[in-house]
């Protein structure tokens, strides 16, 4: 990596809050914030927003008649990057890019036009532009009023850490000096849990934590599904009020055997972090903020990924997906978002009911990772920043 990207901000909100205090306060109590929902015929597992943010989120709707029309995971996304331009404290920049992506993108609205369609054979006049992935950062960008560059993607699972990497590679190439980037999802629909349930990888078990992320131990699968928006304030220049720095990233794709196939020794993953630890010593990586959906294979890939790049001196690896679901495109994010927060406070959070790793003597380098169907990975080294 050519230089450092600063982090000015970041703005999320999830099944733990939405301010920073109350966040990492929630990280701290060891209980989960997942429950059971009732989704049409089937009652699943899942992270829905606290009642408050709930309540912000509909009080944003209700700002501007054009935003009743707009998927939540629009809406979600529009929240946290006015969350994260006011901490940031961009007041009047207009030459910021965007860069926020979702796996998903506006599933109720989605699935609510096509039930219309089906059952009258129509289809409604707002299906098109409100469905469209492009409408995040789009909408994002009319509200902030922001003039420079602003596009979507969609990378499965990491595509929250992607938007990361194309902002850093829009800020080196000169295109631009900051960047809003991250991903939003609101994907807890029951056409969607069908279909995680179809893929045998959903949690079926009501125990104390019924998402056994890092539990080695497990015998069945326990992803569980969460809603979420993460974004992320990057800059190029140093600022009091970065709040740490990105110094590596890497990527990687491995073959398919099957179109959700991930490799037993997590062959894309290893690629990816070495890319992104470069020519750091490996003992300089304290902790890992794993990927770690719950799901029997995905836990183990990833777990060998590290033991073959590390060996015996593995880092402390932790995981959020047992407290707060996985959030899709946001999950990424989310993991930066508790990789800093334990840089900011010089305290590991970690799993309560996994024996993976020990808490780490220091925290000043930890890496984060994402998976995403396909075969890709990406990891991001972020370090504490250093005060003077």
């Amino acid at each position: 990596m050519k230089s450092p990207v600063f982090i000015s901000s970041l703005g999320s909100i999830s099944a733990i809050g939405q301010s920073s205090a109350e966040i990492w306060e929630n990280y701290r109590n060891p209980k989960h914030f997942i429950s059971k929902h009732q989704f049409d015929e089937t009652e699943a597992f899942a992270a829905f927003l606290p009642k408050k943010v709930r309540a912000a989120i509909e009080s944003l709707r209700k700002e501007n008649s054009n935003y009743r029309k707009l998927d939540d995971s629009v809406l979600f996304a529009i929240f946290s990057a006015k969350k994260a331009i006011k901490e940031a404290g961009w007041k009047s920049e207009k030459n910021i890019g965007i860069n926020i992506g979702s796996s998903r993108g506006a599933t109720g609205l989605f699935e609510q036009y096509h039930k219309e369609f089906v059952e009258t054979g129509k289809a409604a006049t707002q299906a098109s532009p409100s469905t469209t992935l492009g409408n995040i950062s789009s909408w994002v960008s009319q509200d902030l009023q922001t003039e420079g560059p602003e596009f979507s993607h969609s990378v499965t699972c990491s595509t929250g850490l992607h938007s990361v990497i194309n902002a850093i590679a829009w800020m080196q190439a000169g295109f631009a000096d900051k960047f809003l980037a991250g991903g939003s999802e609101a994907a807890l629909t029951p056409f969607t849990i069908a279909q995680m349930k179809a893929m045998k990888i959903y949690a079926s078990e009501d125990l104390d934590f019924p998402c056994r992320a890092l539990d080695m131990e497990k015998k069945r699968n326990s992803m569980i599904l969460g809603e979420a928006s993460g974004i992320l304030a990057l800059q190029k220049e140093n600022s009091e009020k970065a709040i740490a720095k990105i110094t590596g990233f890497g990527y990687a794709t491995e073959t398919l055997k099957h179109s959700v196939s991930i490799s037993e020794k997590g062959e894309s993953l290893q690629k990816a972090m070495k890319m992104a630890i470069g020519e750091k010593e490996l003992s300089e990586i304290d902790a890992v903020v794993m990927h770690a959906p719950g799901t029997l294979k995905g836990d183990l890939s990833e777990v060998n990924a590290i033991k073959a790049v590390f060996g015996k001196n593995t880092p402390a690896m932790t995981s959020n997906k047992w407290k707060l679901g996985h959030t899709f495109a946001a999950s990424g994010i989310l993991n930066l978002e508790l990789a800093i927060l334990m840089l900011q406070h010089q305290e590991f959070i970690e799993v309560p009911f996994s024996e993976i790793s020990k808490s780490p003597s220091k925290l000043e380098n930890i890496l984060v990772n994402a998976v995403g169907f396909g075969g890709n990975a990406v990891s991001i080294l972020i370090s504490r920043k250093q005060y003077n």
